[in-house]
C-alpha cells in the first residue's frame, strides 16, 4: 500500500484498448487473455474503478491500439512480431465488430480518446503527451490490455516524460499467468511509482 495521494484535478486514468476483440466473448484475442482474467476478476475490477473514477472527476483517456486496414504493413521494412501477428489476424479491424469499443468499457461522454498507436507504447507517436499535459495531468493509472505489452510501454514511456506511473494489478490481463506476474513483480519495479490493486486505488482517489 502507498500513502500517494490522487488528487483528481492531477491524476488520469488511461484506459488502454477496450475493444471487442479482447474484452468481449468471440473476440479473437478473448480467448487469451481469458484465464488470467478470470484469475485477478479483471471485469469486476474494471467496472468499479472506472466508476470510482468517474464520480470522483478524475478524466479517463482512451488509448486505443491502431485498428488494422487493408494495406496497413504491406511495405514496411521491420515488422515486430507483435505486427506481423496483427497483421495475420487482422486484430480490431476498422469497421468490424471486433475493432467496435467494448460496450460497456468504451468511451462515455467527456472521455477523452487518443490517437491510435501502431505498436505498445500510448505515447510514441499519438497525441497522449501533449493531452496529458493541457489538462494539467501529473499522475498516471493505467488499466486494461495488455500488462506486459502496451501497458507496460505506456508506462515506462510515461515515467520517462515525467509522470507518476501507477499501474493496477488485478485491473488489467496477459496472454499468460507468467507475463502477468513478469509485469507486475519483476518489471514493474523499476519504473513504476506504485503498483496497486483495484481496491488500494479507489481507496486512494478522492470520495
Amino acid at each position: 500500500m502507498t500513502n500517494t495521494s490522487y488528487p483528481a484535478e492531477r491524476t488520469a486514468l488511461l484506459l488502454v484498448d477496450p475493444y471487442n476483440d479482447f474484452l468481449s466473448e468471440g473476440g479473437k484475442l478473448y480467448e487469451m487473455i481469458k484465464d488470467t482474467a478470470e484469475q485477478v476478476d479483471l471485469f469486476v475490477n474494471l467496472r468499479a474503478i472506472l466508476a470510482k473514477v468517474r464520480s470522483a472527476g478524475v478524466q479517463v483517456f482512451i488509448v486505443p491500439h491502431h485498428r488494422y486496414r487493408e494495406g496497413d504493413y504491406e511495405k514496411w521494412q521491420h515488422l515486430s512480431p507483435m505486427q506481423v501477428a496483427a497483421k495475420n489476424s487482422q486484430a480490431f479491424a476498422e469497421g468490424s465488430w471486433g475493432g467496435e469499443w467494448h460496450p460497456e468499457f468504451g468511451p462515455k461522454t467527456g472521455d477523452v480518446i487518443i490517437k491510435e498507436h501502431w505498436a505498445q507504447s500510448g505515447f510514441a507517436n499519438t497525441d497522449l503527451d501533449e493531452q496529458l499535459k493541457q489538462h494539467g495531468i501529473q499522475k498516471i493509472i493505467l488499466v486494461g490490455m495488455v500488462a506486459n505489452t502496451c501497458i507496460e510501454s505506456t508506462a515506462r514511456y510515461g515515467m520517462e516524460l515525467g509522470y507518476h506511473v501507477t499501474l493496477v494489478r488485478d485491473a488489467t490481463a496477459a496472454f499468460s499467468a507468467e507475463a502477468l506476474h513478469i509485469a507486475h513483480n519483476v518489471n514493474a519495479p523499476m519504473f513504476a511509482h506504485s503498483v496497486l490493486t483495484t481496491s488500494e486505488v479507489i481507496e486512494l482517489l478522492p470520495a
